[in-house]
């Protein structure tokens, strides 16, 4: 038996209760907008006129879709054209005319980087800092490091309509108290199963709930610091405050029909990537701390290697939706407190292996994302590919040098969020990343 009040601490450590940054923050939430498959960067935010003029001429690379080798490649030419947006001028190609429109609030990082070719390790590293184990995701880093504002709903919640590569470590907590794993809502009617009361009143709700959590705590009192038991009676109290709060959050009947017409929502939608963006504007200003939004699953995405124009109807999905949530967010207040994360696992490839290839393979090796809000140097670009887009040109931005970023303007500082697990202390920058100073306001 357990002694008095260790039960309690145990519960205790499962909690998301608010906590305190290392140093004042810029950001209070993030909302992690994921684009799973590859996005091509050369058709996409960053802009390669050399690429246009050379295609066809061959370039030798000795790495081939992760075959070292010595390989004679075709450059390929942008399927999209670019244009100069907004004040700031940042080109931006027509497959993204709505965020194009966005330019002047954006931080475009044309110098990202990653360690694997592969849709699973290249999907864990973006989410986890780790490309070969599972570890726990930067949303479940953020909801252990801070916490949540809002004790009635979870403090990492991701909205999917399918499976991502990766699956649910994509939004797994690992070693990490089972509190802070995300929370899956998946678009449709019912977005969260079971949250409606089953027993005949609230009180008669209040008296079983209160049996159970005895029944619960004697249970635990047995079974010295079991993580998954004390993680599941931690997950009793956030439905109990779920149930009370998610209807509504999902309830967009209050909705102005200038709002919907901002994501490109008919009244009474409850799914598209229109949908998710309104949810993660409506989860965030009620206390949620980290929102990821992921387009597509693990098929049917972004991974054009067959035809690089699949990325219309992909872009068309979620173009208006991102420039209205950032709008809305604008207008609101709420992005001066709020970072905005736009990303993918890779780019893809400026050369094909045949010349007439029409799509493009799988690239690691630089890529673009971008940040906006909160602590952002709006309307810059950082760093650049070479003239083809294949290596970094100058200043590169590993994926742990983007997290440890993420994290500062949040106020926590990457090397000392960290976790004791197997005798060793663990973090989402594993034992790299710098903070990308060029990018903060």
């Amino acid at each position: 038996m357990l002694l008095p009040g260790v039960v309690s601490e145990l519960l205790a450590s499962d909690s998301v209760a608010p906590k305190g940054t290392h140093f004042p923050p810029k950001a209070k939430r993030v909302i992690f907008l994921y684009m799973s498959g590859g996005v091509s960067h050369v058709d996409s935010w960053d802009p390669k006129p050399k690429l246009f003029a050379d295609a066809g001429k061959t370039t030798s690379v000795d790495e081939y879709q992760g075959r070292k080798g010595d390989y004679k490649m075709f450059l390929k030419r942008p399927q999209f054209d670019f244009a100069q947006h907004g004040k700031c001028g940042t080109e931006v190609s027509t497959l993204f005319p709505h965020m194009a429109q966005t330019v002047d609030d954006l931080c475009v990082i044309r110098s990202m980087k990653s360690d694997h070719t592969n849709h699973y390790e290249a999907t864990l590293g973006m989410h986890t800092g780790s490309f070969t184990f599972a570890r726990p995701s930067i949303g479940s880093w953020m909801s252990y490091g801070l916490g949540t504002e809002n004790n009635n709903l979870p403090s990492f919640v991701v909205i999917a309509p399918q499976s991502p590569y990766a699956g649910g470590q994509v939004w797994g907590s690992d070693f990490l108290p089972g509190a802070h794993q995300g929370t899956l809502v998946v678009p449709g009617a019912e977005p969260i199963a079971n949250v409606q009361r089953r027993a005949a009143t609230s009180r008669l709700q209040e008296l079983e709930l209160g049996a159970m959590a005895r029944m619960n705590e004697r249970h635990l009192a047995q079974r010295v610091g079991d993580p998954l038991l004390s993680a599941r009676m931690r997950s009793f109290e956030t439905a109990f405050g779920m149930q009370m709060e998610v209807p509504h959050v999902f309830d967009t009947s209050k909705e102005t029909d200038a709002t919907l017409a901002l994501y490109g929502l008919q009244r009474g939608q409850t799914s598209g990537f229109g949908w998710q963006c309104l949810m993660a504007r409506r989860l965030a200003e009620r206390g949620v701390r980290f929102v990821e939004l992921i387009d597509v699953g693990s098929s049917n995405n972004w991974d054009a290697h067959g035809d690089i124009l699949t990325h219309k109807p992909l872009a068309k999905n979620v173009d208006q939706p991102i420039a209205g949530l950032l709008r809305d967010l604008k207008q609101r207040g709420l992005l001066e407190d709020t970072l905005v994360v736009w990303t993918t696992e890779f780019g893809r490839t400026p050369f094909v292996e045949a010349q007439n290839a029409a799509g493009r393979e799988h690239h690691h090796w630089v890529f673009s994302s971008w940040l906006a809000g909160a602590g952002v140097n709006a309307g810059t670009v950082y760093g650049a590919s070479d003239d083809y887009g294949i290596n970094v040109g100058r200043d590169p931005v590993h994926v742990h040098d983007f997290h440890a970023t993420i994290l500062h303007l949040m106020g926590l500082d990457h090397e000392r969020l960290t976790f004791r697990h197997t005798g060793r202390d663990y973090r989402l920058t594993d034992v790299a990343g710098n903070v990308v100073k060029g990018v903060l306001a």
